[in-house]
């Protein structure tokens, strides 16, 4: 340069990483609702959890309610029992499939025969925040729930704190397991979604509701023939979990893990408190409920999922055959969120623990 200057470097681009923030800070304002932030701000809150999992476990009391019950009811088959009629725990007979028992046994030896009570809180912790993962990313797939809406999801809930970590309740453990079939699905692991549907069935039988949607989705995908398999899978593994004690009393194992008919406690029941108790215990109102869900499912096979101008009988013939072609199955197809609303209104015994399914 002329006079001996020296030419100055012009500044190069900037990074890819400070152009985002640069485009985070000019829109922070929307960052909790645009969906475009949602992982950035689950990812926050999933961090945060953390923290509040530990506070909560170090300062809340530890409600006794199911857990004492849980370690009596796997004692009683470490101790060589395998009739189902004969095990039961403080709070009754053990109305579990053998998932709930091979499970809640690992963890009756893991927290030194169940006292260990504070162990089995952290490990609870441990699968709630798996559980979080999975409902953050099943909602992340579907772009559309705003990123505010997962704060309330998790960290304002005292009550889904109270379920997992401070009561030790057995639902946590199978919907962390139908959670993760469900995220095996929207990836298109259909039949190891459908091994681990029938394991989270194993763990509670409240699961079977979801069953309803998931044979929709099956049969929708793959027609009856590629559908047969994957339905038998999920029974196979029933056979194989519940072996022992099918073969020690089949009646006995079946009437108590799948008991269609049990008798609820008005005292627990959230949806139909307003009602009278001798109403409630009414087996007509049962039978009621029992219609009015059959016909809600009937209601959203025919309404709601099924496409317009498509035969619900054409769902069992192969896809490639149908007259309207299949369409590949997104996280709009899939049904079980609509399910579980119906199941949460509808059932004599939704208790609050439900709230978490």
């Amino acid at each position: 340069m002329a006079g001996g200057g020296v030419r100055k470097k012009s500044p190069g681009p900037p990074s890819p990483a400070w152009g985002k923030f640069h485009a985070l800070w000019h829109e922070k304002h929307l960052v909790l609702f645009k969906t475009e932030y949602t992982l950035l701000v689950v990812s926050v809150l999933w961090f945060l959890e953390i923290g509040i999992n530990i506070w909560v476990i170090q300062k809340v009391a530890y409600t006794e309610i199911d857990w004492k019950a849980y370690m009596d009811e796997v004692e009683g088959v470490i101790n060589g029992t395998y009739d189902y009629t004969q095990l039961k725990g403080d709070t009754g007979p053990l109305v579990y499939p053998a998932g709930f028992v091979y499970i809640f046994t690992a963890l009756y030896y893991i927290t030194s025969h169940g006292v260990n009570i504070r162990l089995g809180q952290y490990l609870f912790a441990v699968f709630y925040l798996i559980t979080l993962l999975l409902v953050f990313r099943i909602y992340y797939h579907t772009k559309k729930v705003p990123p505010y809406v997962f704060f309330f999801v998790c960290c304002a809930s005292y009550r889904i704190h109270s379920i997992f970590v401070l009561r030790l309740f057995n639902d946590p453990v199978a919907m962390m397991l139908l959670f993760g079939a469900i995220n095996l699905f929207l990836d298109g692991y259909w039949t190891l979604g459908c091994g681990l549907y029938s394991l989270a069935v194993s763990v509670k039988m409240n699961v079977l509701l979801f069953a309803p949607g998931l044979l929709f989705i099956l049969l929708s995908e793959f027609g009856f023939i590629r559908t047969f398999p994957k339905l038998s899978l999920c029974a196979a593994i029933q056979l194989l979990l519940g072996l022992p004690f099918l073969m020690e009393n089949p009646v006995g194992y079946v009437s108590r893990a799948f008991d269609l008919g049990r008798q609820f406690i008005f005292k627990w029941t959230v949806n139909w408190r307003f009602l009278p108790e001798w109403l409630f215990l009414n087996r007509y109102f049962h039978l009621l409920l029992l219609a009015a869900h059959l016909l809600t499912l009937l209601l959203f096979a025919l309404r709601r999922w099924k496409r317009p101008g498509e035969s619900i009988l054409e769902l069992l013939q192969e896809p490639g055959k149908r007259k309207i072609p299949a369409q590949k199955t997104t996280v709009d197809h899939i049904l079980f969120f609509s399910l579980n609303s119906m199941k949460y209104c509808l059932p004599e015994e939704a208790t609050q623990r439900f709230s978490e399914w």
